[in-house]
Formats: C-alpha cells, sequence, structure tokens
C-alpha cells in the first residue's frame, strides 16, 4: 500500500494495496489473523501523462504502518469459509516538490472494512493445489484530511475495492500467487482549494499484485513480487472528465518469506517503472503475521 496524498491542482487515485501481500497470498483457513505491515516508500520521479520526468526537483516520502485483522470462521458459503476484516493505515508523507507544493502531515488514514470474505482451500487444477479467496472491502472516509492543506492522508471520498487472490502449488515447493483488484470511487464534495470546484473523483481502476516463490528451506521462501496499476476511466472534476489523467505504474523486485508454527515473516523491496501521472521510486516492506 502507498499511502494516499493529495497535491495541487492534480486528482490522485486513493491508496490501494500495491505489494503489500504478495507469496502464498491466497492460502488461509479459519481462524484469527494478526498483522502489521511496515513499509517505506521514496518517489523521486513525478511523470506526466506520457510517462515522463516532470522537471525539477521533485520528491515524496512516506511511512506506512498497517494493522490488519481478519476472522474466518467454519461457516462455509459456496463450499468456502466465510470471513470479516478491517485495516488501519497509519501514515507519515514528507513532500517536497519545486511545483509550488510542499508539506508534510501525519495520522490515521482511511478505514479499510470487509463484511463479506469466502476462502477456498481444497480444490485442485490439473490435479495441482489451487487456495483462492473472494473478498468485497470498503474503503471509508476516516483518515485525517483538510480541504486547505497541501497534502491529505485521507480520501474524503468512498471507495469500493474487491478481488479475488489465488495461490496455485506447481510442485511442493514453487507456488505463484495473484490478486486481481478493481476499484471504484465516489466523488470527494469537499476537495482541496486548489481546485476551485465543488467535487472531484477519482478515476476507476485495475490494479494486481503478482509473485513466485521457491522453498529453499524447511520454513524459507525467496522469490519475485511486484504490483500493476492501470486506472481505466478518466478523473473527474465537477462531473467533467480530465484529459490526459489516467495512470499507470508498475513494480517487481526480490523478496523473502520466513514461516514457523503459525507465524509469518515477509520482506520485500519493489522497484517501479512505467509510471504515468503519479510518482515513480522504490518500496521496502515489512510484514508481520500470526494466525491463531
Amino acid at each position: 500500500m502507498i499511502p494516499f496524498t493529495t497535491y495541487g491542482q492534480e486528482v490522485t487515485l486513493p491508496s490501494v494495496n500495491s505489494g503489500g501481500t504478495n507469496f502464498l497470498d491466497g492460502v488461509a483457513g479459519p481462524g484469527l489473523l494478526f498483522e502489521e505491515t511496515i513499509e517505506y516508500y521514496h518517489g523521486n520521479r513525478f511523470t506526466d501523462p506520457h510517462g515522463e520526468k516532470i522537471p525539477g526537483d521533485n520528491s515524496v516520502k512516506s511511512w506506512l504502518s498497517l494493522t490488519h485483522l481478519a476472522y474466518l470462521t467454519k461457516w462455509k458459503i459456496l463450499g468456502g469459509y466465510y470471513g470479516v476484516e478491517a485495516l488501519l493505515p497509519a501514515v507519515r508523507v514528507d513532500l517536497d516538490t519545486d511545483l509550488g507544493v510542499r508539506g508534510h502531515q501525519g495520522g490515521l488514514g482511511d478505514l479499510i472494512l470487509s463484511p463479506f470474505i469466502i476462502q477456498w482451500v481444497d480444490h485442485k487444477i490439473f490435479n495441482m493445489p489451487y487456495f483462492h479467496r473472494i473478498n468485497f472491502p470498503f474503503i471509508l472516509p476516516t483518515g485525517r484530511y483538510d480541504k486547505d492543506s497541501a497534502v491529505n492522508i485521507g480520501t474524503h471520498l468512498y471507495s469500493f475495492n474487491p478481488y479475488y487472490a489465488f495461490t496455485l502449488f506447481i510442485t511442493p515447493k514453487l507456488e505463484t500467487s495473484w490478486r486481481l483488484h478493481y476499484l471504484w470511487n465516489s466523488k470527494n464534495t469537499s476537495p482541496p482549494q486548489s481546485f476551485h470546484a465543488d467535487s472531484i473523483q477519482p478515476g476507476q481502476a485495475f490494479h494486481l499484485n503478482y509473485a513466485w516463490s521457491y522453498e529453499i528451506l524447511n520454513g524459507l521462501r525467496a522469490g519475485i513480487a511486484g504490483y500493476y496499476l492501470n486506472q481505466i476511466t478518466a478523473d473527474k472534476v465537477e462531473d467533467h472528465k480530465r484529459d490526459h489523467s489516467k495512470e499507470k505504474v508498475f513494480a517487481i523486485g526480490p523478496g523473502l518469506m520466513f514461516s514457523k508454527k503459525g507465524f509469518f515473516l515477509y520482506l520485500n523491496a519493489f522497484y517501479e517503472t512505467g509510471a504515468e501521472n503519479r510518482t515513480e521510486g522504490m518500496k521496502i516492506s515489512l510484514r508481520f503475521s500470526k494466525v491463531f
């Protein structure tokens, strides 16, 4: 997840899960999950609609602490276990640009709630174990937001961000995991004053996480992981489409996963490329999980 920030007169997509889940993503079962993710992101290449670097010395740095609680019951729907989850981010953002916008902000971000998860655990594809899940999370406008601020953590809008995740064990040691998301956003009816408008609305987007890993030692996996985001509809300002406003980015990097007796530790680095209408940089992610 890259922390959401608004700055200047650009409508930006809300923060989404960008590489935050990867190895063995589709594998889960009944029980309680507690998870804490720490991420550092540094973007020092701001791009235009054609992917070209915007001139100047521009930089955004952010720290994210994301707390995640999920519970899968033993109650089954359509053959899969029903569950719910909640995620709450705490964010620190520092923005320093030659574009006339500078600032910093810290606090709680937007709360993410899902009332409906189904997890399947006992399927196979061509005799290969296949774990998969559907989830329907909503992002609520609870985060810190001020229309007079140059930088915001909260979005002041509602988002719907459903996904389908799966893990396929190609061999007992080799797996691939994917998470496919759709993102829809409501209007922000109190946009930053720099827009001189009554409402703005970020476009819709498709984004995914991908991973390949191999168990090199008992409980230790190594592999590659990354993410891709492609905005599919234009942003709007007062219901008017904003030309050349779609965002895009791709990222890839190495990762490690350690597991033992229901405890999981993930370490990943991501390097972005192909960005359009957004920052391009690198991210380090450290994630701790415990299943009860």
